[in-house]
């Protein structure tokens, strides 16, 4: 059966269209005007502008069932693209609900990789692949390119492979071929990345395996080079939607016009508002250009927003409106104006961190007259991850349960990689990169010799690792008890391979066949170090995984395509995650720390990017704003340890585009001796000058914390009076700085807990103290007293 008599077959699984037409259509009835008009229009290219929070995905899943329901296309002649195959599930899901049955036959609806991982099977010989290739993970990519790095003699400290492969998966990106990189690119990694780029993927070639970058590179080759294949699709794809279009990347991009090209039937849904993954690749310039691509476009404009009060939506309107590269649109929202978006000033992170940990158990119980909010209702978004350690700190400290979100996932975890390597090599025995990641896992008596004997009776006789392993054994070029181990690792690869085709014997039951008998389980069986029972678990927890799909094969491809972490292990827990992360997320309340220039916006991407990356920092405070549904709290703080550093801190610009009638500024409870009321509000400008400048904010929160105090005055002369090089130590609850006793190194002082000592070093109010009982440690200054002056 041809590949496309096999897509024909999808037919008889989906629903009949002409009972489909038959349904009445009460999913219209629930969708605002605008959203309806953009389910209606059916013909040609169709933008959806979807702003935060506007209902995008029900008016993306009710265009398939109006596809569906009025006959205009079945089930199989829909492409519908994402980004995540958590909005795939949902996508399907929705439609299924809508139509009133499960849906099936839509094999068509998926992520982009995943779509294209089906067609590149079908088509893998005009790529030189087989159908069976494997799907090399971030890891296995770098351990490949070392390889070829090393080959070249390069210092893969002063190049490491990791920089070798961001330039390798921009050209991939951008749909760049070996023979294709630019002349003015030539020069990349040391001159070396365009050839080392084409052995790369000869190498790839060789092991039957592509990356993440090769699945549309390749879909899209094979586009570009036979016109009949991509007719055939075209023909097929009768109707093409795209979610989050804005952070699509040029391979995307071209992918998707090639197949639109005809019929020209595509709906984009997006808001270039939102792209803030130009980091990775995405082109905020498709959606803004689209009209431009697709002559005769009707856009529609979602603005009704669900999620957010007006006070929120006026605020991050305000921010964004600083873009000049932007479509426009207006959000507006029917809900009450609640809450105004909060804007605090602390001393520095540890303060911030201090002030939101008791403000979220205040939270819990109700505060400021809001209703009570649990933790799962909050998260805290921060623009760098290095942000996290002060909230994490501060949690662990008060017992305030938390998550990290985006932190090491489960299959990325060291035994289950290399349980993964035996079901790969148990799949495709030609996985060079497998056979070397466990080849001696356990330990099997192969040393770095007997492993490089391997590899070059491989490659002399044109054949993979584990027959080249075969040969070596045969030829004694391996002897000893590694050859014994050697011997009997290859027979079990070979009897394991065989044991797939055996109709009685199940896949799990297969993959835990081979964990035994490999002594893979065995090794973390006696294992005693402390991690080695949680190992254990690991693995049990990935046998049972195997039991959702068909065979390891499929198992296998859903782990290199979902590297989803949705474990919970139960309760109420605050969220902890980057702004990038939070994107597509929602949460009554949110936090943004660190609003300072020169970590947000970052000053990385205003130097390497200029105003591009300016601009994307911008959409970034946009995206963090609106994640927030009734309470929207931006902190920043004076001073910040970055990497080990203090360092003095200034309020970030996008303060100062906030519209202050959206704005409420807060004083931090204890900081200076001010609080909430009337010490608050007394810092404040007067209405009168809020009116007339809305950018006084940077004024008004400065003042609000004191920062122009004589106190604030009294700590910058002190400052000034250090070598630049010593850290400003921060200070919490202190009104009076003159009034902190002051140490010098030597003097001997009494601390009530450890007793007597000598003052070893200083840091602005922190001093190392060799205690003569406790050692030495660190102190705030007001804690201690002269050793002359204990009062008993």
């Amino acid at each position: 059966m041809s590949s496309f008599d096999e897509m024909d077959a999808f037919e008889g699984a989906s629903l009949s269209a002409r009972a489909m037409q038959a349904r009445p259509a009460p999913y219209l009835e629930d969708l605002n005007p605008a959203q309806r008009e953009a389910v209606e229009a059916l013909d040609g290219p169709v933008l959806m502008l979807a702003g935060a929070g506007t209902g995008k995905t029900k008016a993306l899943t009710a265009r398939i069932v109006h596809l569906l329901t009025t006959g205009r296309a079945r089930p199989n002649e829909i492409l519908a693209v994402t980004f995540t195959n958590k909005a795939a599930r949902e996508m399907k899901d929705r439609v299924g609900r809508m139509l009133g049955q499960t849906v099936e036959g839509m094999p068509w609806l998926g992520t982009f990789h995943a779509i294209c991982v089906k067609l590149l099977r079908r088509h893998a010989e005009l790529v030189d692949l087989k159908s069976n290739f494997t799907i090399l993970d971030t890891d296995d990519q770098l351990r490949l390119l070392k390889q070829l790095v090393n080959a070249s003699n390069i210092d893969d400290k002063r190049w490491p492979a990791r920089q070798l492969a961001g330039v390798i998966d921009g050209w991939k990106n951008r749909a760049i071929t070996p023979d294709k990189v630019p002349a003015s690119e030539a020069g990349a990694y040391n001159h070396a990345g365009p050839r080392l780029y084409a052995e790369y993927q000869a190498r790839l070639r060789e092991l039957n395996a592509v990356d993440f970058g090769d699945l549309l590179l390749h879909v899209v080759t094979i586009f570009r080079r036979h016109e009949d294949v991509l007719a055939q699709y075209q023909r097929w794809f009768r109707y093409i939607l795209v979610d989050e279009y804005q952070d699509t990347n040029v391979a995307q991009y071209l992918w998707l016009r090639l197949l639109a090209a005809g019929h020209r039937n595509i709906c984009c849904v997006g808001d270039d508002d939102q792209s803030i993954y130009g980091w990775r690749g995405a082109e905020v310039g498709n959606i803004l250009r689209f009209e431009k691509d697709f002559p005769g476009a009707h856009v529609v404009r979602l603005e009704q927003n669900y999620r957010s009060t007006p006070h929120i939506l006026a605020a991050a309107s305000a921010v964004i409106a600083g873009n000049e590269g932007r479509l426009g649109k207006t959000l507006w929202t029917e809900a009450e104006a609640g809450e105004k978006v909060r804007l605090i000033g602390h001393w520095d992170g540890e303060e911030e961190a201090r002030w939101i940990g008791e403000e979220l158990e205040a939270m819990q119980k109700g505060t400021r007259g809001m209703r009570p909010m649990s933790l799962d209702d909050s998260a805290i978004l921060v623009r760098a991850s290095h942000q996290m350690r002060a909230f994490e700190d501060r949690f662990l400290t008060i017992g305030l349960p938390y998550r990290v979100i985006g932190g090491p996932r489960f299959y990325e975890r060291m035994e289950i990689r290399d349980a993964m390597a035996y079901f790969r090599l148990v799949t495709s025995p030609e996985d060079d990169l497998a056979f070397e990641r466990v080849v001696n896992v356990p330990k099997r008596g192969l040393g770095d010799k007997a492993q490089q004997t391997i590899q070059k009776t491989a490659r002399a006789h044109g054949v993979n690792l584990v027959e080249g392993a075969r040969i070596a054994l045969e030829d004694g070029a391996i002897k000893g008890k590694g050859a014994g181990e050697l011997r009997r690792f290859v027979d079990d690869l070979a009897r394991w391979g065989r044991m797939t085709g055996d109709a009685d014997l199940t896949h799990v039951e297969l993959a835990q066949i081979v964990l035994d008998e490999s002594g893979y389980t065995a090794m973390w069986q006696n294992d005693r170090t402390p991690e080695a029972p949680g190992r254990l678990e690991n693995l049990k927890e990935l046998v049972k995984a195997l039991e959702g799909f068909e065979n390891l094969g499929g198992f296998l491809e859903h782990v290199a395509l979902v590297m989803d972490n949705e474990s919970d292990d139960g309760g109420a827990k605050v969220s902890i995650m980057t702004l990038h992360a939070a994107k597509g997320l929602e949460f009554p309340a949110v936090f943004l720390p660190g609003w300072e220039d020169g970590l947000f916006p970052s000053q990385r991407s205003m130097d390497e990017q200029g105003v591009k990356g300016l601009e994307e920092e911008r959409r970034l405070a946009y995206v963090g704003i609106t994640r927030a549904e009734e309470l929207c709290t931006i902190s920043f703080a004076g001073n910040r340890r970055v990497f080990g550093q203090w360092q003095s801190q200034l309020p970030s610009r996008f303060i100062d585009e906030l519209d202050a009638a959206h704005v409420e500024v807060l004083t931090p409870p204890g900081l200076y001796g001010g609080g909430y009321g009337a010490a608050g509000m007394a810092a404040q400008a007067s209405p009168e000058i809020m009116a007339r400048q809305a950018s006084d904010l940077h004024e008004r929160a400065s003042r609000a914390d004191v920062y122009n105090s004589p106190g604030w005055r009294r700590l910058q002369a002190r400052a000034a009076d250090r070598p630049l090089s010593q850290p400003r130590e921060a200070r919490h609850q202190v009104i009076d700085l003159e009034a902190v006793p002051s140490y010098g190194v030597g003097e001997r002082v009494f601390h009530q807990k450890f007793g007597y000592g000598a003052v070893t070093g200083v840091e602005g109010d922190k001093l190392e103290v060799a205690f003569e009982k406790a050692g030495t440690k660190k102190v705030v200054a007001r804690f201690l007293c002269g050793a002359d002056d204990v009062p008993f």
